[in-house]
């Protein structure tokens, strides 16, 4: 009888650890990513309004991410932005409402205008509701333009669901150059 028990007990353990192991497998982060979703905010720097301006907006697929690049031009030391999912993005100036395709809207903000300080425009999206093409991507299905005011330049990219992402900043390729990069994971 206590031989029973204990081969009982023997037999409860494995398949209480067998049915353990594949569970700590699956909590592993998918292709390594631990971002998580929360808003990404660095105020930078800077000390008042700054001549940074937008050059190009561009996107790119990897295996674990889509990518979206924001080139900025005369943006030494450019350090700040403010990215976050909100439940609506919102034009600038009227808060209208700008519609995204999917199931989340990131919403990027940017201390930088689309002209230069003598009123030259350096971006100038001929389809405001369609910056790049981002068709056949995993992750986004839509980047927009919600306006410029106010020295603040405001994107909003229509995510496939509300993904982890990662914001950092890169310089360009020129001189004063730099690059705000936005990853969205595939998924978590």
């Amino acid at each position: 009888m206590r031989l029973r028990r204990v081969g009982i007990l023997f037999v409860t353990v494995l398949a209480t650890l067998g049915v353990m192991t594949p569970a700590s497998a699956d909590t592993s982060p998918y292709c390594g990513i631990t971002w998580g979703s929360l808003p990404r905010v660095h105020h930078g720097q800077g000390d008042g309004p700054s001549d940074e301006w937008l050059d190009d907006v561009r996107a790119g697929r990897h295996a674990c991410f889509d990518r979206l690049v924001v080139d900025l031009g005369w943006a030494t030391g450019f350090d700040a932005y403010d990215v976050r999912y909100v439940s609506q993005l919102s034009e600038d100036g009227s808060a209208q409402a700008v519609a995204l395709r999917g199931g989340a809207d990131l919403q990027m903000v940017l201390p930088a205008n689309p002209y230069d300080s003598r009123g030259r425009t350096h971006y100038a999206p001929p389809d405001r509701s369609e910056l790049v093409d981002v068709s056949g991507f995993q992750t986004f299905l839509q980047v927009a333009w919600a306006g410029a005011l106010e020295g603040e330049t405001t994107l909003g990219l229509g995510t496939r669901a509300r993904l982890p992402f990662r914001v950092f900043i890169l310089p360009g390729p020129d001189l004063g150059q730099q690059r705000v990069v936005i990853d969205v994971a595939h998924r978590w």
